[in-house]
């Protein structure tokens, strides 16, 4: 059994049929940090012997023949976003370098009830405000492909570490593509949920106790190698938690099976106004060819007539608001409250007109984002697609329109460009309807490809 490229379901299977044993599944996974973190910077946060200490006791509990939740005796890291009891949460910014929870956040929380082993922390791009994962805490984040390119931000270290087979599933946070970018840099899949599905409560370190102000637009969701993975961890962490207010008790439904004969899907190789390379456009057209053969009905996208750019204006502007309630001082002259209310009808317009464009298909297959995974550089140092430099702030874009819009999105690996660096599509869907999104993405991912081990990354065997 290749215990660190094994699924989150294979692992918990193996776990409870008493196949390999929770430490086993801990220690394989630590030799793997251990071979490619110095080089790769995704574990920036390390609880080797809690770790151990809490595998010794998922393994002395399946003896007893106690319950065993979905993850038992699981191992996996988290963004070091996430509140957790006893572990470090510092957004790679120097304030909060030694700051620790009180509590779990209500994610991490669910994650241990289901059983999950925690072994630390995966590095992010300083307060989760970048493209690329680096921080004046920890350093930089590289690619596994390819250690001179970036992992992507703000969730790098996440994929990173899920691309090289130090954790078999990750939680990130995407306020504008920051799960699904670099999830498609990395070859992974990762999964935007529908807003307000997954508790935002403690997604943020707070030691003066103010109250949230980031309650729009940001979401947290699962990365793993599979679809499947995804499914499960969604439902372990979606819904109500009796402590962010603002999630409806939507039922998470089981990931269905989806014939893609029974499919309607929209494509847009690109957006209005919005670059993207060559290789990504051919590989958003190679699948929708089979699909086509596949006996899917596939039609190029009539999008929503909205201005897109507007729209990403107007999310940022939402964004700014956010942050300036946050500060700990006001602005010398604030934001009327009315240009607030402006602002979200402003977005429910376009919320609308995408509901309207989802009652004519079941999801829409576009990029998610203008290249596959760059060079490091400085923010903002244009970046070049097809030989032509960009805007660095347009990185985000096919993915930040799903933000502003709230709609699932997920993100799957779709072969690699020439220079061998994977290539992430982006499938979108109706508010709410995450389960049917992973249920069609699983048809799909038998067409474009699934995860690849990076070179030199080997599997660490076991006998049954």
């Amino acid at each position: 059994m290749n215990l660190v490229f094994s699924s989150t379901r294979e692992l918990a299977a193996a776990i409870r049929d008493r196949k390999i044993s929770a430490v086993e599944a801990l220690d394989a996974h630590l030799a793997e940090i251990d071979r490619h973190n110095e080089a790769v910077n995704a574990v920036v946060t390390l609880d080797r012997e809690g770790a151990r200490a809490r595998a010794k006791k998922a393994d002395e509990a399946q003896a007893r023949g106690d319950a065993l939740g979905p993850l038992h005796g699981v191992p996996f890291t988290l963004k070091d976003t996430h509140e957790t009891l006893g572990m470090k949460t510092t957004v790679g910014f120097p304030p909060f370098a030694d700051y620790v929870a009180k509590k779990d956040s209500p994610v991490v929380l669910r994650l241990k009830a289901a059983g999950g082993v925690l072994v630390g922390k995966t590095n992010v791009a300083t307060m989760l405000g970048d493209w690329q994962s680096n921080n004046p805490l920890f350093g930089r984040t590289s690619n596994p492909w390819d250690l001179s390119r970036t992992a992507g931000g703000s969730s790098g270290g996440a994929a990173a570490a899920l691309c090289a087979g130090m954790t078999p599933f990750e939680i990130g946070t995407d306020m504008q593509d920051s799960i699904r970018l670099p999830a498609a840099f990395c070859g992974v899949y990762g999964l935007k949920p529908t807003e307000h599905r997954v508790s935002l409560a403690g997604a943020f370190p707070d030691p003066a106790g103010a109250p949230r102000s980031v309650r729009l637009m940001s979401c947290i969701g699962p990365l793993a190698r599979n679809v499947e993975d995804l499914a499960l961890i969604l439902r372990i962490i979606a819904g109500p938690d009796g402590s962010d207010t603002d999630l409806p008790p939507v039922l998470v439904e089981d990931m269905p099976e989806v014939n893609l004969k029974s499919l309607r899907i929209a494509f847009a190789p690109a957006f209005p106004g919005f670059p993207v390379a060559g290789e990504i456009r051919a590989a958003v057209e190679s699948l929708v060819e089979q699909l086509k053969s596949a006996g899917a009905a596939v039609e190029e996208a009539r999008l929503p007539t909205l201005d897109l750019h507007d729209d990403l204006t107007q999310g940022g502007a939402l964004i700014g608001m956010m942050l300036e309630a946050a500060q700990p001082e006001p602005p010398e002259e604030p934001t009327p409250v009315s240009r607030w209310f402006e602002a979200l009808a402003r977005r429910d317009q376009s919320i609308l007109a995408w509901d309207r464009f989802f009652e004519g298909c079941d999801v829409l297959l576009c990029p998610v984002a203008m290249t596959t995974a760059f060079p490091h550089c400085e923010p903002g140092t244009p970046i070049k697609v097809d030989d032509r430099e960009q805007s660095y702030w347009l990185l985000p874009a096919y993915g930040a329109v799903f933000n502003y819009s709230g709609h699932p999105a997920l993100s799957l690996p779709c072969g690699q460009d020439r220079d061998g660096l994977p290539i992430g599509l982006q499938l979108v869907g109706r508010r709410w309807s995450e389960s049917r999104l992973l249920g069609i993405g699983r048809a799909i991912a038998s067409l474009s490809g699934g995860f690849r081990r990076p070179p030199g990354y080997q599997a660490n065997r076991v006998s049954p």
